[in-house]
């Protein structure tokens, strides 16, 4: 029996290592699985975000990604595909400023890029660091920094994020990232609720920013375990739909 212990506690020993130096691509290639979002690519997926209504239609390297709503009595589809963005006021197509058109794009590319996260982490532009592990509630963390290179990266290819990567379960719990737009600034998302749809699991965030413009970004989660960061918004999905495409 002695022999037998010994033996258990040395192939313990021996897969702890293998465990703690997971690289980067690995541990993403892992919350993406777990996370369900590999289903993504082949997908059909609508939600209300903000009384806007979304719709997001994916075909391996094809997608249509749509905003839905009305103003002024018009209703308006917003639509940005492979082939660029057009909009539809009461179903005729419109034209757009070139200066409206790179907001507009922005805007509807960012609400569905976050709504399935982490689908997305192995676009080519998209660079893998791995940080530091991390505590946050008495739970343990990897800790990926992502940044993007400026060929494919898009106009935000300087924004840069980071992920909290549950250990035992690989999800993410939280995310912060630093944005340049409209000033500029640091946002840190903590989880709030979660659901699965079609295997795909959608999270629901508390959005915070730090009280001191001084906090680092590699510095929110300590920021957030002293209380120094403040409420700003919650990021609410509604009405959620997922149908599978083969």
């Amino acid at each position: 029996m002695r022999y037998l212990f010994i033996f258990s506690l040395l192939i313990l020993i021996s897969c702890k290592p293998a465990e703690a130096n997971l690289t980067a691509q690995q541990i993403i290639d892992k919350t993406i699985v777990f996370s369900g979002v590999d289903k993504v690519v082949n997908s059909e997926i609508t939600f209300k975000f903000r009384d806007i209504q979304y719709a997001a239609i994916r075909k391996n390297e094809s997608f249509k990604l749509q905003r839905y709503f009305i103003k002024d009595s018009i209703a308006i589809v917003d639509g940005l595909t492979n082939n660029g963005y057009e909009r539809l006021e009461n179903t005729k197509r419109v034209e757009v400023a070139d200066s409206m058109i790179s907001r507009y794009s922005n805007s509807i590319n960012s609400v569905h890029y976050f709504s399935v996260l982490p689908y997305g982490l192995n676009d080519k532009a998209v660079q893998k660091k791995i940080l530091e592990s991390s505590i946050i509630k008495g739970k343990e963390y990897y800790k990926i920094e992502i940044s993007f290179s400026e060929n494919g990266g898009g106009e935000d290819f300087e924004d840069v994020f980071i992920y909290w990567i549950g250990k035992e379960n690989f999800l993410i719990d939280y995310l912060a990232y630093s944005y340049h737009t409209n000033g500029g600034g640091i946002r840190f998302r903590v989880l709030k609720e979660q659901c699965v749809k079609g295997g795909i699991r959608f999270v629901d965030y508390y959005n915070y920013k730090p009280i001191d413009t001084e906090i680092s970004l590699l510095d929110t989660d300590k920021a957030f375990e002293n209380n120094e960061l403040k409420k700003v918004s919650e990021i609410i999905l509604k009405d959620i739909k997922v149908k599978l495409l083969d």
